[in-house]
């Protein structure tokens, strides 16, 4: 069963915008409004290499209105066999300013913003939080590992793959929908069992075919178009050139998203022994209700980043930042009634408060639930 779309609708399209887009607009499933969810998407790709080249292309291509490239890298002659963002003549440059001027050329319209400096716990908390999706062409273990802590954490889609030689692998990794990265790899490598492409080589037709992939299920999930990789994982030989998919579970014991995980660990690193026990759906507060326990007292926290409240806010709220809450930033007392974009990272905050001893209730659905029954004139968030 196709899942509900990720994105709400932006504004309408323009004529030049339904002529670029033709072919999409002929699609079942996606349509006008597809490509308007499209436009209105925010997507966070880390790395911009050979995963990350086609990715960036299709979906600039495809329409989407925001992607964030992270790489903290130069373009260098060997990466061209396979990183197709860049060219001979990037050599020595950027890798996020050659790929932003790349992408550029294909959409004009797609806003394009860069970081140049490798993710750390300070950083990707914030970024993850700000987008709807994250692509993960990372080309190294504890990036990976610190992406997926973060997003399992604040309830964000992975899409992920790793590619060796000619084999790849595949997967959307989502904390409360499916397994999240750890369930099913819960031990790293160390550095030394797994060979760096410049160690063991790549075949870069591979790249190119699983970074499309990637494309492909970001584009899905955003529209709620057919059946995401959410609990499947995809191999792939190059050689036999076949494609199998292997049912994953998620695991109700993982140190990241199981019922026991700690959601103050350390991103950069394992878990507590244990931790406060995860919020439970339906222990919330439906936005029919919120306005009267305000009136009774309660507060109301806002754990989203502050780019988010620009686009749309709930009267009254607190500003706290999740990542403020996760390390132990004093709130009022009394009742408190937090929200997020869609509830995912204010569960995750509820239950770091009530570990805390505070009365800390979830707003079941977040602001894009509220803004629907409550405000449905300002539902373009």
């Amino acid at each position: 069963m196709p899942r509900s779309a990720l994105v709400a609708p932006g504004p309408a399209l323009s004529a030049a915008e339904r002529t670029r887009h033709a072919r999409h607009l002929l699609l079942p499933g996606v349509g006008e409004e597809g490509q308007r969810r499209l436009a209105n998407a925010r997507v966070l790709l880390v790395g911009a290499g050979g995963l990350g080249s086609p990715a960036a292309l299709y979906l600039a291509a495809a329409g989407v209105g925001t992607l964030t490239i992270v790489d903290d890298d130069l373009v260098d002659l060997t990466n061209l066999q396979r990183q197709i963002l860049h060219g001979e003549r990037d050599v020595g440059r950027r890798k996020v300013d050659s790929a932003r001027d790349a992408v550029s050329r294909i959409a004009g319209a797609t806003t394009v913003h860069t970081v140049d400096r490798r993710l750390d716990e300070s950083s990707v908390l914030p970024l993850v939080a700000d987008h709807d999706l994250v692509i993960d062409g990372a080309d190294n273990f504890p990036t990976r590992a610190l992406v997926s802590r973060a997003c399992a954490l604040l309830a964000v889609p992975h899409v992920w793959a790793s590619v060796h030689r000619f084999d790849a692998q595949a997967s959307v990794w989502w904390a409360g929908e499916g397994p999240c990265y750890h369930c099913v790899f819960p031990q790293q490598p160390s550095p030394d069992q797994v060979p760096s492409c410049a160690v063991g080589g790549v075949l870069g037709a591979t790249v190119g075919a699983i970074g499309s992939v990637l494309a492909v299920e970001a584009i899905k999930l955003i529209v709620g178009l057919g059946e995401p990789l959410i609990g499947r994982l995809l191999v792939h030989d190059g050689l036999a050139q076949t494609w199998d998919t292997l049912t994953v579970r998620a695991d109700p014991d993982c140190r990241v998203c199981g019922s026991e995980a700690d959601p103050t660990a350390p991103l950069s690193g394992g878990t507590a022994e244990s931790g406060p026990a995860a919020y439970r759906p339906g222990e919330g507060v439906a936005p029919e209700d919120l306005a009267e326990l305000l009136e009774g007292g309660a507060t109301l926290i806002d754990v989203r980043e502050p780019g988010e409240r620009e686009i749309v806010t709930i009267p009254g709220a607190i500003p706290l930042p999740l990542a403020a809450v996760l390390a132990g930033a004093p709130v009022p007392p009394g009742v408190l009634v937090v929200h997020c974009k869609s509830g995912g990272r204010s569960a995750r905050a509820v239950a770091t408060l009530r570990a805390r001893g505070v009365d800390a209730r979830n707003l079941d659905g977040g602001i894009l639930a509220w803004v629907a029954r409550i405000r449905p004139e300002e539902s373009t968030y």
